[in-house]
């Protein structure tokens, strides 16, 4: 395309028409009537070929952006800037009426146009709520049009982050700066912490980088890693030694800060080689409480019981580790006597007689029964490290437990469970009522775990039913959707553990069921023992005991006599 020759007058507007030197504008002539473009009409800044400077193709315009006024732009995308073109990409071409400068623009999804939506960024403290009306009620900050630089994040497929920077020699530090007295910390929400602020600036860099890196394989999104940024530029500013390894236990000033949470900032410093993690163990801290009101001698004989039942005994009498469940029990069912004798003025468990024993013992025959055997289990240890002189509990029998018998659930709540529109819950529907899977089962399975429609489950090999394989693929297409960059190998995931590489919590499991996985397990093994279903045959395919299944054989067996 010939490009236009301008006037030798002016030399900006092209020339009239060909043969003459000059535009419009500069040719001598009498009749002074402005030339009006053909396109739009306007009477001023006439260009050429009958249209004006707005309207050409080569016409050398730059004018402010329609709709977020920056400046300049050109007519090559209608007028719009760079910014607002993606803008209008994201949240589509039709127009409405803006929330705050009532402008008909494209809006975002609370109803204001990009200026204004902007305006609340600029002017908000960090981690506030944008008031757009308020923001906008004195003026709007403009600016030049295409200055931003557009971030260019790595691929899906490059794990590894884009920024490699070296660690800094010499951290952790090994020595710490001893204190005169402990003071708290205060960190200011209205402070932009960042490495510029922080007085080891080349750790701090460093450790943005393993933010960077541990992001990006855990599918972190971009605000999740700015408030690790954050989080962990305050941790170096209130450091007593500059550089010395973070406790665990400090990052509890972190609450001070809104929007901020400490198990990510854990993880990474646990990456970098910059946690201590001082913190007591869960147990330990919840035994503490329980026995918080005993008296002195009472705790320590008790401790001394807790310690040997968690971690087990080398010295007499001699006693295996025992798991944590079967310790928070013990624990529990003996707690509510130790400070029934507290409250009566008993000092010490060698001041206790079998009469202290059977006043403490609840009424219910179940309860009965588990708080004696903790009892015995007390007691039996601490004769055997001479710590009483008789054990009150010698030759006392528990009450026989009551034969319980499972009960069948109702066929409406089973069939509402596996029609519901969360996929999670019918996927976890159908594979309790189905198969009969426990919750541990169920946090536990791996995507690796489900091939060709057959599930592989503690050595067993189960061919998953017609209804369970649609659960799962619509769960799986639900998964995807929502969490298309995790990369926890867990069948299932929730918002927590997305980010992260554990199963899911066993309250997850309920809150998202909402029914009880241990009845409806139960109900699947009751049905296929009243059809016929042998100790074999339920112990293969639910992975019973032999007491386990000759409980629900035995129901068989009664029905049967009973229908005689």
């Amino acid at each position: 395309m010939t490009r236009v020759r301008l006037c030798a007058g002016c030399g900006v507007n092209p020339i009239a028409y060909i043969g003459r030197e000059y535009c419009y504008g500069c040719v001598p002539r009498v009749w002074k009537r402005p030339a009006r473009c053909k396109r739009c009409g306007s009477e001023k800044d006439y260009f050429t070929n009958g249209l004006c400077r707005r309207c050409h193709r080569q016409g050398p315009l730059r004018t402010s952006c329609v709709d977020c006024f920056a400046w300049p732009v050109t007519r090559h995308h209608k007028w719009l800037c760079e910014a607002c073109r993606a803008w209008h990409v994201r949240f589509g071409e039709s127009t409405a009426e803006c929330g705050c400068c009532r402008r008909s623009l494209v809006l975002h999804r609370e109803g204001y146009c990009r200026l204004c939506w902007l305006q609340a960024r600029d002017v908000r403290l960090p981690h506030q709520k944008r008031d757009v009306l308020g923001a906008n009620r004195n003026g709007q900050q403009l600016w030049f049009a295409d200055m931003f630089r557009q971030r260019r994040w790595a691929s899906s497929a490059t794990v590894t982050s884009t920024v490699e920077a070296a660690w800094p020699v010499g951290f952790p530090l090994r020595h710490r700066q001893l204190v005169l007295f402990e003071t708290p910390r205060v960190l200011d929400p209205a402070r932009s912490y960042d490495v510029a602020s922080s007085p080891v600036p080349e750790l701090a860099r460093a450790l943005d980088s393993i933010v960077d890196e541990h992001g990006e394989a855990h599918g972190w999104k971009r605000h999740m890693r700015v408030m690790a940024y954050r989080a962990i530029h305050a941790m170096l500013a209130v450091q007593d030694t500059p550089g010395a390894p973070i406790r665990a236990s400090e990052l509890a000033v972190l609450s001070q800060l809104p929007n901020t949470t400490i198990q990510p900032v854990l993880e990474v410093l646990l990456a970098a080689g910059m946690l201590e993690d001082d913190r007591p163990a869960p147990l330990e801290v919840w035994f503490e409480r329980r026995v918080l009101d005993l008296p002195d001698s009472m705790r320590t004989e008790v401790r001394e019981w807790f310690h040997a039942l968690r971690d087990g005994s080398e010295a007499a009498p001699r006693t295996r580790p025992r798991s944590i469940g079967t310790v928070y029990r013990r624990i529990f069912t003996v707690t509510a006597a130790l400070e029934a004798w507290g409250a009566a003025g008993h000092q010490s468990l060698r001041e206790i007689t079998r009469e202290d024993i059977v006043d403490a013992l609840p009424n219910d025959p179940d309860q009965r029964r588990r708080t004696l055997e903790s009892l015995r289990s007390l007691f039996r240890f601490l004769k055997g490290r001479r710590l009483v002189f008789a054990n009150p509990t010698a030759r006392m029998r528990s009450p026989r437990p009551q034969d319980s018998y499972p009960m069948p659930v109702d066929p409406k709540i089973l069939r509402d469970a596996l029609n519901s529109a969360d996929p999670a819950k019918a996927a976890l529907a159908g594979l309790v009522v189905f198969h009969a899977l426990r919750s541990g089962e169920l946090r536990a399975l791996l995507l690796s775990d489900i091939v060709d429609g057959r599930l592989a489950l503690n050595g067993r090999t189960i061919l998953l039913a017609a209804p369970v394989r649609e659960l799962l693929a619509a769960w799986l297409d639900e998964r995807a959707r929502r969490f298309p960059d995790t990369i926890n190998a867990h069948l299932f995931v929730s918002q927590y553990t997305a980010v992260r590489l554990g199963p899911v919590s066993g309250s997850w499991i309920s809150t998202t069921h909402a029914l009880p996985v241990q009845a409806i397990r139960e109900d699947r093994i009751l049905h296929e023992a009243l059809i016929g279903g042998d100790v074999r045959l339920l112990g293969d395919l639910f992975g019973l005991s032999v007491g386990g299944a000759e409980r629900y054989t035995r129901i068989f067996e009664n029905d049967k006599r009973f229908s005689s």
